[in-house]
C-alpha cells in the first residue's frame, strides 16, 4: 500500500502511506510502524496495524 491513501482508524486522520518501519522496543519486541502524510505536510506515525485503504485517491 505505499504511496497509496490510507486512514489511519485510530486518529481518523488521512494521507498518503510513506514508509513503514520496524522499531525494536527494549523487551524485544519489534513493532510495524507506519508514517503518513497528509496534503498538509505534516507527517505522522502510527501503528501499522491501524492503516486501512481508504477510498479516494491521492491528487499531486
Amino acid at each position: 500500500m505505499l504511496h497509496t491513501r490510507v486512514r489511519d482508524i485510530a486518529s481518523k486522520g488521512e494521507g498518503e502511506l510513506t514508509a513503514v518501519t520496524h522499531e525494536l522496543h527494549s523487551d524485544g519486541r519489534v513493532v510495524r510502524i507506519a508514517h503518513v502524510r497528509p496534503t498538509s505536510g505534516i507527517e505522522w506515525t502510527t501503528s501499522a496495524d491501524n492503516i486501512q485503504a481508504a477510498l479516494l485517491p491521492i491528487e499531486h
